[in-house]
């Protein structure tokens, strides 16, 4: 009895203490009451007081960082200062909320910036103080690591399929399609894959247009995807950068700066080709 007395006091309190947040014709109520409106612009929400004085702004983001990963968060913005804008998680009512409510429903359970009374200008201020941390998950961490490693690279490919990083050649593709040229992504289908060779001719590993797989010399395979809409992962027709970059990644001896490529006879295990 004792026991259910308790579960029956704790889910009283957080009904007692949960806020419904509404929406409607631009003004933002929770528990019926008006606190704060709201106006958007693309992906913008601008915030505002009762008599429409406009204090601050949410940026929805929604990016790739590296092969299917993205990350999804939102841009905050004090528009009577503006020295500072501040990335931070966002939360929403349900998978099926659009952004605008996720945006009230952010600022009211998650921040803090919106009470019953309206919009908290103190709290407001405080979270730029103190910039919390975002909290990301370990595959998002890993992915903006691979795609610090690959902007340090600065990768290219030139219109003779050489490879270069930070404009200095280290490898070069052969078997390359007849498309090459004239489009950046491989679309054709070959029986014949896609080698890629460092600046000394050795053989780095292919890329099988069939499969639309990447194999290093070492072994490893890598699929290249990408992600709509933040959500569904498709297969897509990589760019031969793409290619290039991945395989910096998969095999970490491959980038090695040279002044300029020495292309020999094509070497493979050993044995001249």
């Amino acid at each position: 009895m004792k026991k259910n007395l308790i579960i029956m006091f704790t889910i009283l309190g957080f009904l007692l203490h949960a806020q419904t947040v509404k929406i409607k014709r631009g003004i933002v109520t929770l528990e019926g009451v008006h606190v704060a409106k709201i106006s958007n612009k693309s992906n913008v929400y601008t915030f505002m007081d009762l008599k429409e004085n406009p204090i601050y702004t949410v940026e929805f983001v929604d990016k790739s960082i590296v092969d299917s990963v993205r990350d999804s968060y939102i841009k905050l913005n004090r528009i009577y200062n503006k020295d500072k804008t501040i990335e931070l998680d966002y939360i929403s009512p349900s998978a099926f909320s659009g952004e605008e409510k996720s945006a009230a429903y952010t600022c009211v359970k998650s921040l803090k910036i919106i009470d019953d009374r309206g919009i908290n200008i103190k709290n407001l201020d405080d979270l730029f103080k103190n910039n919390p941390k975002r909290k990301l998950d370990t595959k998002t961490k890993d992915a903006y690591t691979t795609r610090s490693k690959i902007d340090k690279l600065n990768i290219t490919v030139n219109n003779v399929g050489e490879i270069l990083s930070n404009g200095k050649p280290v490898g070069y593709f052969t078997n390359l399609p007849v498309s090459f040229g004239s489009e950046d992504t491989i679309t054709d289908k070959t029986f014949v894959d896609i080698e890629i060779y460092d600046a000394n001719s050795k053989y780095i590993g292919r890329y099988i247009t069939t499969t639309k797989q990447i194999k290093t010399a070492g072994g490893k395979t890598f699929t290249l995807y990408r992600e709509m809409s933040g959500r569904a992962s498709i297969l897509k027709f990589p760019t031969y950068k793409a290619i290039a970059e991945r395989m910096a990644i998969l095999d970490p001896n491959f980038i090695k700066i040279q002044e300029k490529v020495i292309v020999g006879e094509i070497k493979r295990d050993g044995v001249e080709k």
